[in-house]
């Protein structure tokens, strides 16, 4: 490899990449190669990835081949399954996009009733194997994110008030270290290493496979209350108002949705507007009407409440199943009144935005434990993501604009610590975990990866 330092940044002229794809049973693409503008995509298409090179990997000794290039070659490497929340990464130059979209194997242990997922594994997957066996994952609300990444910043499911935080019930993860060592972490072997990966996110080793528990649930009462936008102040209010004393067994979502009237959306939604309540019950149908009576009596346009198969909720929140591109950002809220409502709605309807929700967390999401990782618990009892559409160079500043502008609008309210999978802008990574756990983590770094050659989406700087 030829280089030219330039103050303090490596420009990269050439790299010789035939050591590396003699190693690999997978395969390796570089700037020149046929494929590379498709290798180099995240799932966000309008995050323009430039890394040195990208690693496609069949297994884990192919990750351990690929760090073991990066080190004689003084690069970094950035594991990446989906490319969810890719935007933070920054400047790539001077690493290698480990992509590990291929390590896609699932298996279901239906007696011990936990889940082992490879490194590409999405969660659609997880969600229909261990469905056959009549068991339910802490599965995120979009079907096609990343097992490895969305557990390893914490993971919150439609199930999380009931059963907390998904990153808590990790029992094993395989690893490639950062000297390129196969380790096996859980409580037992490499304890340290395996507390910083249950939440502290992706600094601390490449994650090859991840065991978790699951959950004996095969149908939940769930559905959308859909009301026209011009209520949206009025419902997401009465919604507040009704987070305030719900079992743990009932999550809900308020939201403003625009949908803009393109041929992928529904007729019956295309081009239209609306504040909707997501909720989600798991209990008998019967108590979960008797709980939304106050939500119902205001009258909402649709109701599709109606129990489901567990699988149906990897659909709920309508996410795109597809890589779009988009902007959006989030963060955690210590409350919800009556004023961050009207600023949250004023700032959202008839902006370019796609939708802006509210979440409630509580119930198990708070609860704190000895054996649970470096993200112990939520304090902040709702959480707020604003995201749009970005087809053009103007939407994206339109809409990068317009969520700005929402997040410091809401900044009196906003918690001290955010959640890093809702984060899409770079934070300072002291702003993710509690003072203790953050230190922790730090030091964990320096003795994983002293040298700072694993990189994530929200990086943890190792203790100098």
């Amino acid at each position: 490899m030829t280089e030219i330092l330039n103050s303090t940044k490596i420009i990269q002229l050439e790299l010789d990449l035939r050591p590396l794809r003699a190693r690999l049973e997978g395969d390796v693409v570089g700037p020149g190669d046929a494929d590379w503008e498709e290798a180099r995509l995240a799932w966000n298409l309008a995050v323009d990835q430039r890394p040195a090179a990208v690693a496609i990997p069949e297994s884990a000794e192919d990750v351990a081949a690929v760090v073991a290039f990066a080190r004689a070659e003084r690069l970094r490497v950035a594991p990446q399954g989906t490319g969810h929340n890719a935007g933070t990464l920054g400047d790539l130059a001077d690493t290698i996009l480990l992509k590990t979209h291929r390590m896609r194997g699932v298996t279901i242990d239906p007696d011990a009733r936990t889940a082992r997922a490879e490194a590409g594994v999405i969660w659609i997957e997880v969600v229909e194997a261990a469905a056959e066996h009549g068991l339910a994952a802490l599965a995120g609300s979009s079907p096609d994110v990343g097992v490895v990444g969305y557990t390893l910043g914490g993971g919150l499911s439609w199930l999380a008030r009931k059963h907390g935080i998904g990153a808590n019930q990790v029992t094993a993860i395989e690893v490639v270290t950062a000297s390129g060592d196969l380790v096996r972490t859980d409580w037992a072997n490499e304890p340290d290493l395996f507390w910083a990966l249950r939440g502290g996110g992706g600094s601390f080793a490449i994650v090859t496979a991840i065991e978790f528990n699951l959950f004996p649930v095969t149908e939940v009462y769930a559905g959308i209350l859909w009301y026209p936008v011009e209520e949206a102040a009025e419902v997401l209010k009465a919604w507040r108002n009704w987070t305030e004393d719900l079992p743990d067994e009932m999550t809900s979502v308020g939201r403003i949705l625009q949908f803009p009237p393109i041929p992928e959306i529904p007729e019956p939604v295309r081009g239209k507007s609306f504040v909707v309540v997501e909720a989600i019950w798991l209990g008998e149908p019967a108590e979960g009407d008797r709980l939304l009576e106050p939500l119902r009596a205001l009258g909402p346009v649709m109701d599709t409440m109606a129990e489901m198969p567990i699988e149906g909720l990897s659909h709920l929140h309508m996410d795109p199943e597809e890589p779009v591109p988009g902007a959006g950002d989030g963060g955690m809220l210590n409350e919800v009144d009556d004023e961050l409502i009207d600023r949250f709605v004023e700032r959202i309807v008839g902006a370019p935005i796609l939708s802006a929700e509210i979440r409630h967390l509580g119930g198990a999401v708070a609860r704190r434990s000895s054996q649970h990782g470096a993200l112990n618990s939520f304090d902040a009892p709702y959480l707020m993501f604003a995201v749009g559409l970005t087809p053009t160079p103007e939407l994206v500043e339109a809409v990068e604009a317009v969520v700005a502008d929402l997040r410091q609008a809401l900044e009196p309210w906003e918690a001290e610590h955010t959640y890093m999978n809702f984060a899409e802008t770079s934070r300072k990574s002291a702003t993710l975990f509690s003072s203790e756990s953050y230190h922790r983590l730090r030091r964990i770094k320096a003795i994983v990866d002293p040298t700072d050659i694993i990189r994530s989406n929200h990086p943890v700087p190792p203790a100098s």
